[in-house]
């Protein structure tokens, strides 16, 4: 298996290894595989009886295999194995799934050491990262941006591992009091946050520029863990799979692999629901996929009309849900270079010259209805009376408590629920206990806690505030390179 730029007419390959440490590639474009590993109706019912005798971090490695030929799969396996455990994550099924209501079901993906979704990348990255680098004799410094979990997520399973330093800029102000409380309380030396004079989208420029400074990004041993490496899409594609079977009846008498499953996947930055993608074209059973946006709506709007108008950082709101408060969502040309028949000349021109001006329209173009017709794609927004009526109507009338990333899920499933009939799954974002000011608003009462979080919030705080400047964040970085 190898991997090609989305920007790149030579269609270079390069190997799994390389493109881990490395995350952007060094035209600017994201990488992807050549081609999609297909899978038939036997890998289908031989990953049923994986996932259900053997659990999830099986399954991840059955599934990782597809994508990695250069590391030895009794290799995979145990990397897999170390990523996905019980009581790390809070429940054997390390993504257990439940029904809501009627079509719509809950993909439950906060059961990791961070209550967020970003988990089930993140531990099998920090896994494939000290494995690599172990193996070459190499150290790596980790930048980041994190408009609020993906920040923790990644210092949670990078802390403490050997030749690994991780710079996490975040948005000042942006994030809620936990969501600070679990980045800023680390104490660990190899852990630097940034508090940067912006929004998450300036974050999001700073560690692109900085990537693209290709000397400097090999002097300092530059990596990423946000969205733009392929590992965390990879790893993602693991959970799309496992509510797939758990939906059909796993793998007993009742499972049926002709079944479909649609998703609704709260979204910002289109890494998640990218993931869903992926899966898609490889064969698995997924009929729709649902973007579920909040009042940045870009993405939304792109869907609904084929013009993609990025914003600025002052027309991007802050959110109830602040998670997806992104108005440049990096991960959306992997799914553009597909939807263009993967013209790299043109996806270059799109994301590298276009965007920069503000964005670009398909509308005219005859391949944009293909983004619903063939690639499957449904799209809705929330708002904050949305997610809030949302929360409230799980709780009381279901009694089911839910974040607010999560409750836009929901509510644009339900919106939508009538040009799907297939089981709809809402993947879920991250637990309330994260965003307990619009829980209490939408409840009148304050999100449970799990025992594992109960001193989170005394923790002292150990951050850096920064303006909004390459050169001062590279300067932060020479002055703390592992």
């Amino acid at each position: 298996m190898d991997f090609i730029s989305t920007r790149d007419p030579e269609r270079t390959p390069h190997k799994f290894s390389d493109i881990l440490l490395g995350g952007l590639a060094n035209d600017g474009g994201l990488y992807l595989p050549v081609e999609y590993p297909q899978v038939d109706d036997a890998t289908l019912t031989r990953w049923r009886s994986v996932l259900v005798d053997d659990g999830y971090a099986a399954l991840a490695a059955e599934v990782v295999s597809l994508f990695v030929d250069d590391i030895p799969l009794e290799d995979l396996r145990g990397i897999c194995a170390r990523a996905y455990t019980y009581p790390k994550f809070s429940d054997p099924d390390i993504v257990p799934v439940t029904k809501l209501e009627d079509q719509l079901y809950i993909g439950h993906l906060s059961m990791g050491p961070t209550a967020a979704f970003k988990d089930m990348a993140m531990q099998l990255l920090g896994e494939f990262f000290e494995y690599e680098l172990a193996r070459r004799g190499e150290t790596l410094n980790i930048l980041g941006a994190t408009s609020g979990d993906t920040g923790s997520s990644a210092e949670y399973a990078m802390r403490g591992r050997e030749g690994i330093s991780v710079f996490m800029l975040t948005p000042a102000g942006r994030m809620t009091a936990f969501q600070q409380a679990q980045m800023f309380g680390l104490q660990d030396a190899n852990i630097h946050n940034v508090a940067l004079d912006g929004v998450f989208d300036d974050c999001q420029d700073i560690v692109k520029a900085v990537s693209g400074d290709l000397d400097y990004k090999a002097s300092r041993h530059i990596g990423a863990v946000n969205s733009i490496n392929w590992a965390r899409l990879m790893a993602q594609i693991v959970y799309y799979v496992s509510s797939w079977i758990r939906v059909t009846g796993g793998n007993g008498a009742e499972a049926d692999n002709s079944q479909k499953v649609s998703f609704s996947v709260p979204t910002g930055n289109f890494g998640d629901i990218c993931a869903g993608h992926i899966a898609r074209q490889m064969g698995v059973p997924i009929d729709r996929l649902i973007v579920a946006t909040n009042e940045n709506d870009v993405l939304d709007e792109f869907f609904h009309t084929g013009g993609y108008r990025v914003r600025s950082a002052a027309e991007t709101q802050a959110t109830s849900s602040p998670s997806m408060d992104i108005s440049r969502a990096s991960n959306f040309e992997r799914f553009i270079f597909d939807l263009l028949g993967r013209d790299a000349e043109r996806t270059a021109d799109l994301f590298g010259v276009k965007v920069k001006e503000g964005g670009f329209s398909l509308t005219a173009d005859p391949i944009f209805p293909e983004a619903s017709a063939q690639y499957g794609f449904l799209s809705g927004r929330s708002t904050h009376a949305d997610r809030v009526e949302t929360i409230k109507d799980c709780w009381e009338r279901l009694e089911v408590m839910v974040d607010p990333h999560t409750a836009d899920g929901i509510h644009v499933a339900r919106g939508l629920v009538d040009q799907v009939s297939t089981p709809i799954v809402c993947l879920e974002t991250a637990l309330p206990v994260k965003f307990s000011e619009t829980i209490l608003e939408a409840t009148g009462r304050e999100p449970d806690c799990p025992e594992r979080f109960a001193d989170i919030m005394n923790a002292p705080r150990r951050v850096t505030e920064l303006p909004n400047d390459v050169d001062v964040v590279k300067k932060f970085i020479d002055d703390n390179v592992a």
